[in-house]
């Protein structure tokens, strides 16, 4: 876990942050209602768990919209930083990780400008003679379906990433991109017609694609509560799903 020093006093919008004694293990395995509870209280720990819980799943979406790892990540930081900035705006008749999910694609869509294609990293597998021959195939299959998805119009490309490679609900997609269930069922479908047959059953195969590395995870955990810690807040007009 990340071991930050937090002063004392440092406002949050609606709590102030503090560390608690509670061991790292017991705050990961709690629910969120509880953990939230916790977040609005100060407790880091608990915006750490919800950080570290929901950072790959903001990341897809927010990759599904910019094609672009490193835009990709900080809207997932500026997301994070909305949420825990004023965890007032979240009422829990919603599902959090639909509002969470939400807010990043509403900062995926104001960082949207030149798109380049996500590329798989593909340096460890293609440089190291003794990686087995298995690794290096799965690497070229993630790129192939990466790229496949990312040839999708993007309001086809973050519904087919939600339903197909999150898995999330049709219900749960359209609270997260604040759409119709109908409209997201259309998309889908339609996405289907432009790409192969068989490519569903691949991706749910592949299990890691759109993946946000460790690294990526803790970048974005220390930047969060370093800036959540000074009181630096993203400002995104998003409503609760």
């Amino acid at each position: 876990m990340l071991e930050t020093t937090l002063q004392p006093g440092v406002d949050t919008g609606s709590a102030r942050l503090r560390r608690t004694g509670i061991p790292s293990t017991g705050t990961d395995a709690l629910p969120d209602l509880l953990l939230i509870e916790r977040a609005r209280a100060g407790d880091e720990r608990a915006v750490e768990a919800l950080i570290r819980r929901y950072s790959g799943r903001l990341y897809r979406v927010a990759a599904s919209v910019l094609l672009d790892q490193e835009r990709a990540e900080a809207a997932v930081t500026d997301a994070f930083l909305a949420a825990f900035g004023d965890l007032s705006r979240y009422e829990p008749t919603g599902k959090f990780a639909a509002w969470l999910t939400r807010l990043a694609f509403a900062q995926a869509r104001a960082l949207r400008g030149g798109v380049r294609m996500l590329h798989a990293d593909l340096a460890a597998s293609e440089s190291t003679s003794q990686a087995p021959a298995a690794g290096v195939d799965d690497a070229h299959e993630r790129r192939a379906l990466e790229q496949a998805i990312g040839s999708l119009p993007e309001v086809f490309r973050t519904v087919y990433v939600l339903r197909m490679v999150e898995g999330i609900s049709g219900i749960e997609t359209a609270a997260s991109l604040g759409l119709h269930e109908t409209t997201v069922r259309t998309r889908l479908f339609r996405a289907h017609r432009r790409l192969p047959a068989d490519l569903p059953q691949r991706v749910r195969a592949a299990h890691t694609l759109l993946e946000l590395p460790g690294q990526s995870v803790e970048r974005i955990v220390s930047r969060a509560l370093t800036q959540l810690h000074h009181g630096s807040m993203a400002t995104i007009s998003a409503s609760p799903p």
